[in-house]
């Protein structure tokens, strides 16, 4: 049943009262992450996240999967790192998960080895290709 009430459309679902006011996440849960009481600024936290939904997003593209599976893996990446630290957890690896967890939650599954192998490997400063998540795969 929907209403309208005080300039919003407001949709009763049973007891759950659905609005753009009502909001998943707390502002003190976001802004006190546990990245942040690691020692990572909020910047360079952001910074962090933007790359890895960028990793998601050219990886999906490469998949071929559907935008809404792409979105859906960049949604479970931000909400990891609202309950564990990137110090502790790699948002390369994190960004892989995610992808493959969102392709098979989107009714678009794709094998591991396929999501591993449309990541970038790592580059080391003397310019050999460093393969450690292939490695850790197989």
């Amino acid at each position: 049943m929907a209403v309208f009430v005080c300039g919003q459309h407001r949709t009763d679902y049973g007891h759950i009262l659905l609005t753009s006011d009502n909001i998943l996440h707390p502002p003190e849960k976001v802004t006190n992450t546990p990245s942040r009481g690691d020692g990572i600024t909020a910047e360079d936290e952001r910074d962090i996240k933007i790359v890895g939904c960028e990793l998601i997003q050219s990886s999906g593209l490469l998949l071929k999967l559907p935008q809404v599976a792409m979105a859906t893996a960049q949604i479970i990446f931000h909400r990891f790192y609202l309950v564990k630290s990137l110090v502790n957890h790699n948002y390369e690896h994190l960004a892989m998960a995610a992808i493959f967890l969102a392709a098979k939650i989107e009714e678009h599954p794709r094998r591991v080895r396929d999501v591993i192998n449309c990541f970038p490997p790592h580059s080391t400063s003397k310019g050999k290709k460093n393969h450690n998540a292939i490695r850790f795969y197989w």
